[in-house]
């Protein structure tokens, strides 16, 4: 990884552009490794599903993703309204000691799991006027975006697709529109379903991206992992390197003046 390209949340520098979930694993040694292959720095945890303490006596996470060596992002997943939302941030930030970063997520159903926006701008109101870091998941709609962005969220996380879908980058125009106009990182958070999706959304632009189900739900999770890993930055340093002139006819590799014959 380039030392000197690093991703910036919150104040705080990371040299990993992949963020990583901890659900849907087998079970924690399965969690542990495929963490680990991916290299990535910032895990997230959904507050309403997984224990961090707040259920003593019973297998807590941070005994194996220690918050000393990993940047732990409580989750505000199977929230529905801005108020259970706040109060999940709230017990978090109790749990963790005082910890501010927090991504938020209110869902409209759980069905679509697409992120309900007007419950998602109210929560991150008041959110941000308590001291919280927001990181927002949020529609591919460029003017939430902006709006969130104008809230005080320190990154704004459009989804490629549904949650778990796997379905790729399905609007990459909007999100083009999201990332040219942010001045805030713009994470990709939800969708991705193999590498190449992966490096087709940081081409794009993207800062980061934030997976769960792609590394979790693969046939070998610690390799998809490694795979994942290897994929941003591939994308990243295409994007860093800027694509060729797209053209409608072909153009020789190597120049035709000056031929021998």
């Amino acid at each position: 990884m380039n030392m000197t390209d690093l991703l910036t949340l919150a104040g705080k520098t990371y040299s990993s552009r992949l963020l990583v979930g901890t659900g849907k694993y087998k079970d924690f040694d399965e969690t542990r490794a495929a963490i680990e292959a991916s290299g990535a720095e910032i895990v997230t945890v959904a507050i309403r599903r997984t224990n961090i303490g707040q259920n003593p006596g019973e297998p807590n996470l941070l005994d194996i993703l220690s918050p000393e060596k990993y940047t732990i992002l409580p989750n505000t997943a199977g929230c529905h309204t801005a108020e259970d939302a706040v109060r999940t941030c709230r017990l978090a930030r109790e749990l963790l000691n005082g910890h501010q970063l927090v991504k938020l997520e209110v869902l409209a159903n759980d069905h679509t799991l697409y992120p309900n926006v007007v419950e998602t701008l109210k929560a991150a109101e008041v959110l941000v006027k308590d001291g919280f870091d927001v990181m927002v998941y949020t529609s591919d709609d460029p003017i939430i975006a902006k709006r969130l962005e104008e809230i005080g969220c320190v990154a704004v996380m459009p989804l490629g697709s549904l949650i778990g879908s796997g379905l790729g980058i399905v609007n990459p125009y909007n999100l083009r529109i999201i990332i040219d106009q942010a001045k805030v990182p713009v994470l990709v958070d939800a969708g991705v379903g193999t590498a190449s999706d992966a490096a087709y959304a940081m081409e794009l632009g993207c800062e980061a991206i934030l997976m769960n189900t792609a590394i979790a739900k693969a046939g070998n999770p610690i390799l998809m992992a490694s795979a994942m890993k290897k994929a941003i930055e591939a994308g990243r340093e295409a994007f860093l390197a800027g694509r060729m002139e797209r053209k409608i006819f072909g153009s020789a590799s190597s120049p035709i003046t000056g031929k021998f014959f």
